[in-house]
């Protein structure tokens, strides 16, 4: 009979309320049972640390790319089909509870903390739960009251994910060997920044961040964790935080605050991790530098951030430019989801020609669809998450179009495609800051700063349901950073 019966399952997603495309059922995927071992490659077999004395018992990861609003229904039916493979899983001596921290729900604010709630309902005062999520993720104080002990990425990009798993698998396991019941320090910042100015690349970021170590060997401190926040997000919760648990209050809470006094100070020194400025700027820069693999982010309209992604504006930019539209110089756009544009490449097959009016539908508020005559150059179907993919050439410009929305962050999803990014003097890519190989093979990279749902230009957005003052949109205000204190009466 095994020591410790653990649960394990969440629900993830980083939500833009600014997004006119609202996230349905059909954007997670769902795992269960043992295809959750997928997210978890540090316990092979469900076998952590070689313990005997554990049973894990996976209930349900649902996961999407970042989107808008998730609608009322798909949150229901996802939380229902958790619930219950939950309520088959008690008794239950612990819970890990794997979420992003930045999901919407239409007509809901805090969905983490309405999910957080009916999971300790259902498992109980004593059932100990550890979080793990993304520093982009916004907290409040419901949450935190119900879950014992939290841990967030300490990196941007987010190279340390698997290790935030498991540090919170290890956290959890600490806890009950050693009867702990965690304490919780947590200070609001009020500062709300994108990840394009707060990246760990970059200073202050990095400096900030690694501090975070120095908590780490601090006698009763449990973890210490950081959170950015989630800025396109018009909800009261929306803010940076300081979260420390441990087990003596007046060292976490004093800690707590030391972290939260120094994103603070810093909040005026974040700058864009780099270059930034109009497309049309970026172009012009990337065209002056030597040579090929010349990188830009077209950040504006991020999927990977919450954005609709079928902004076509850059490659109208582009086209404008005769050395563009006549394929003296190539390009790689990377990429725009269009369904129907998709599908009359495939059946063009690769050297037909056709006609499209790409994109501007998903998000009809910032575009309208671009007309745009070309060769398709390559197909790729069946893609897990971009579904049926195309490259359609027009003039030296190479639009990937897909099925699905699908952000490109690998080398090899451009492999699949026959595009080398060191053969083409720009790659235009929808994202913010570059991922890991994307920056490994940039020559050079620059930020666009460009019209969309996660627009950079915070003090453009309309926001009306954030609590107030908050940096930026409020800069002549001193916050009191007291620590509030959680702890288990349970």
């Amino acid at each position: 009979m095994s020591a410790y019966r653990i649960g394990i399952g969440g629900i993830a997603i980083e939500s833009s309320t600014f997004s006119p495309l609202h996230s349905s059922l059909d954007d997670f995927t769902q795992l269960r049972g043992d295809e959750l071992l997928s997210r978890y490659p540090f316990m092979p077999g469900w076998n952590f640390q070689n313990r005997d004395d554990i049973t894990w018992l996976p209930c349900l990861h649902a996961r999407a790319i970042p989107g808008g609003a998730v609608e009322s229904a798909a949150y229901a039916q996802l939380k229902h089909t958790l619930l219950v493979n939950i309520q088959a899983a008690l008794p239950l001596d612990g819970f890990v509870l794997d979420i992003h921290g930045a999901m919407n729900v239409l007509g809901m604010d805090d969905a983490e903390g309405d999910l957080a709630r009916a999971i300790r309902a259902l498992v109980g005062p004593r059932c100990l739960i550890s979080a793990s999520m993304d520093l982009h993720g916004n907290l409040t104080a419901r949450l935190v009251e119900l879950v014992d002990i939290f841990t967030a990425y300490r990196l941007s990009p987010h190279v340390d994910v698997l290790q935030t798993r498991e540090k919170a698998c290890a956290n959890l396991l600490h806890c009950l060997d050693n009867g702990i019941r965690p304490l919780r320090a947590w200070v609001r910042i009020p500062v709300i920044l994108p990840g394009e100015r707060t990246s760990t690349m970059v200073e202050p970021g990095r400096s900030v961040y690694a501090s975070l170590q120095e908590s780490d060997s601090v006698p009763s401190i449990l973890d210490a964790s950081l959170w950015v926040g989630y800025v396109w997000a018009d909800e009261p919760r929306s803010s940076g935080c300081a979260l420390v648990s441990g087990t003596h209050a007046g060292t976490i809470q004093r800690e707590a605050e030391r972290i939260a006094q120094r994103y603070w100070n810093a909040r005026t020194t974040f700058a864009f991790v780099a270059p930034a400025g109009s497309a049309d700027w970026c172009i012009d820069q990337a065209l002056a530098c030597d040579g090929n693999a010349i990188l830009i982010s077209d950040s504006g309209d991020n999927p990977t951030a919450g954005g609709a992604g079928d902004i076509p504006t850059f490659i109208e930019l582009l086209l404008a430019r005769p050395m563009f539209a006549h394929g003296q110089r190539s390009v790689i756009y990377a990429s725009i989801p269009d369904a129907v544009a998709a599908a009359a490449c495939k059946a063009a097959g690769v050297g037909g020609e056709v006609t499209v009016a790409l994109g501007g539908k998903l998000d009809p508020i910032h575009a309208t669809p671009l007309s745009l005559q070309g060769i398709v150059v390559a197909l790729f179907a069946g893609d897990p998450v971009g579904g049926d993919i195309a490259v359609l050439r027009v003039g030296g410009v190479n639009v990937i179009i897909t099925s699905r929305r699908k952000p490109y962050h690998v080398i090899r999803d451009f492999a699949n495609l026959g595009l080398e990014i060191a053969m083409h003097k720009l790659t235009v890519v929808k994202i913010g800051y570059l991922e890991p190989e994307l920056s490994q093979v940039a020559r050079h990279a620059f930020l666009a700063l460009t019209p969309g749902a996660v627009n950079q230009d915070i003090l453009s957005l309309t926001y009306e349901r954030v609590q107030r003052p908050i940096f930026p949109l409020d800069r002549e205000f001193t916050p009191e950073l007291k620590a509030q204190l959680f702890g288990s009466s349970r």
